[in-house]
């Protein structure tokens, strides 16, 4: 009886692991930016990048087959610069 128990345990952890390592990325970033919001973190960026790619930030999560990975950084990305307004003709 324990055999049986051992082998069913063997066979339906790696199954239930593959299913949540399949998660898409964008589902994971929402779901990672809801915990977020609701902890009060005012101002962060999160980002998709390939698992092997360097990048500056705290890797919060992984996702599309441990292919890719969700990168956090505080406070935000900089603004575009402004439109700077032509000078009006005067008269």
């Amino acid at each position: 009886m324990k055999l049986w128990l051992h082998l069913a345990v063997a066979l339906v952890v790696p199954l239930s692991a593959h299913a949540q390592a399949r998660k898409p990325c964008e589902d994971l970033k929402s779901e990672i930016a809801k915990k977020m919001d609701a902890q009060g973190v005012a101002s962060y960026t999160l980002d998709i990048v390939d698992k092997g790619k360097d990048t500056d930030g705290k890797v919060v999560g992984t996702c599309d087959g441990n292919t890719k990975k969700i990168v956090y950084r505080r406070g935000t990305t900089p603004a575009a610069p402004a439109d700077t307004a032509k000078p009006s003709a005067s008269q």
